[in-house]
């Protein structure tokens, strides 16, 4: 990165009400309209074709270090499918998600967990309420001057020791498109690069336990699992990059920033609707 970058990535800008309150109208009108869209009634696969198993896989070292019982946040939830569900037999889950129509399907598909309709960059809870916090492909529509406050307010709610698992932007891109997932819709994009959410997590006090680049067609995102503060119960003590399918990643391609939002070349589009990211939003 540049040193020009290094100053605009370390600034925690203040945005205007105002633009934060466009962004998130168009980011919450983006996904009342296209939720169907992005993963279908009765579909066990999203539109970018990410199965169930994908997402335990991500999810299996909350499920295999947690108690029974133990309190699960998850930003971004989505319809609740599959990670809220997957978690939500085991675990008291709380989803946070920002589109009325995304809450209404997650309350109706998993009932047993508590679904919030709220801007997940706004949202707050007691310190230490939680054993985990999860925000998967969410952050990405969030103006990325508000991602270290996020991570700093996440590191706050959990409880010392205890687990962030995130997928975030893998190179940095701030966008926005018209006629998402093929619909109408409006959708918003923004994300720092990898290297700077490593050394934001680890400047906000956590231990990156592991991380990971995750492909997705011709681009990608990138993954961590870190715990906060102290270690505690038996964790992880390697750093091996994983995938979904947990084989080791080579890492990803120098981006061609020349490239145009994929829904302008015709081809289905990536969550970040970005060719200059190793590529994929909320689910």
């Amino acid at each position: 990165m540049s040193a020009r970058g290094r100053r605009v990535a370390r600034s925690r800008v203040r945005l205007p009400t105002l633009r934060r309150s466009r962004w998130s109208t168009v980011v919450r009108e983006g996904w009342n309209r296209t939720s169907y869209l992005y993963r279908p009634r009765r579909s066990d696969t999203d539109i970018f074709g990410h199965r169930w198993e994908e997402y335990r896989t991500w999810l299996r070292p909350l499920v295999r270090n947690l108690p029974r019982g133990s309190t699960v946040l998850d930003l971004g939830c989505g319809t609740g499918v599959p990670a809220a569900r997957s978690l939500a037999h085991r675990f008291h889950v709380t989803g946070v998600d920002i589109s009325d129509v995304q809450v209404r399907r997650a309350r109706r598909l998993v009932p047993e967990a508590r679904f919030l309709r709220a801007d997940l960059a706004d949202v707050d809870f007691p310190a230490g309420s939680f054993a985990a916090v999860i925000a998967l492909y969410s952050l990405i529509h969030v103006p990325r001057e508000r991602h270290r406050s996020m991570f700093h307010k996440v590191a706050r709610w959990l409880v010392p020791g205890e687990w962030f698992l995130s997928i975030v932007g893998a190179s940095r891109y701030e966008g926005r498109a018209t006629g998402w997932l093929g619909s109408d819709a409006p959708m918003r994009w923004s994300h720092h690069d990898a290297g700077t959410y490593r050394r934001w997590l680890r400047e906000e006090g956590y231990r990156i336990v592991r991380e990971g680049f995750i492909p997705e067609g011709d681009g990608g995102h990138q993954l961590f699992l870190a715990r906060t503060g102290r270690r505690g119960r038996a964790g992880f003590s390697g750093r091996a990059p994983f995938s979904g399918s947990g084989r080791r990643e080579r890492v990803p391609p120098r981006p061609n920033r020349a490239r145009r939002p994929r829904e302008a070349r015709g081809r289905p589009p990536s969550r970040s609707a970005s060719g200059d990211t190793p590529r994929k939003s909320a689910r």
